[in-house]
């Protein structure tokens, strides 16, 4: 599967309709980000069942200011709408698969109880 670009209006329903979204958060101008593009695309190919996007933080400028993105590349991975990774830089091919990996393998009833029990603590 190729990576979507993602967009003020179509961020949502992506993250929302999909398992498992990773977010590349880039721009044209950024030179690793240029030099990761192939290995993320790679990893696309490798995980078909996982949803690889991109954000042009140059044209998606709300979407990257409401992630608080202030370095490029950053990589954000959703899983059942949980934002279970967040960290800039780019990776080597075999960090990102040991990252997909990770992920793959959370148990998402532990995660989401614990982010209950965290709210129940906040209020």
């Amino acid at each position: 599967m190729a990576t979507i670009d993602l967009n003020q209006e179509n961020f949502e329903g992506i993250v929302t309709g999909n398992d498992m979204v990773i977010v590349d958060f880039w721009a044209p101008w950024c030179g690793p980000c240029r030099s990761f593009a192939p290995t993320y695309e790679q990893m696309s190919e490798k995980f078909p069942g996982i949803v690889f996007a991109k954000v042009n933080t140059e044209e998606e400028t709300e979407l990257a200011g409401y992630f608080q993105i202030r370095s490029i590349p950053t990589l954000m991975v959703f899983r059942e709408n949980v934002i279970i990774y967040s960290e800039p830089g780019a990776l080597p091919a075999s960090g990102l698969e040991q990252l997909i990996e990770q992920a793959q393998s959370l148990d998402m009833a532990e995660v989401h109880k614990q982010i209950a029990e965290e709210a129940a603590e906040g209020q």
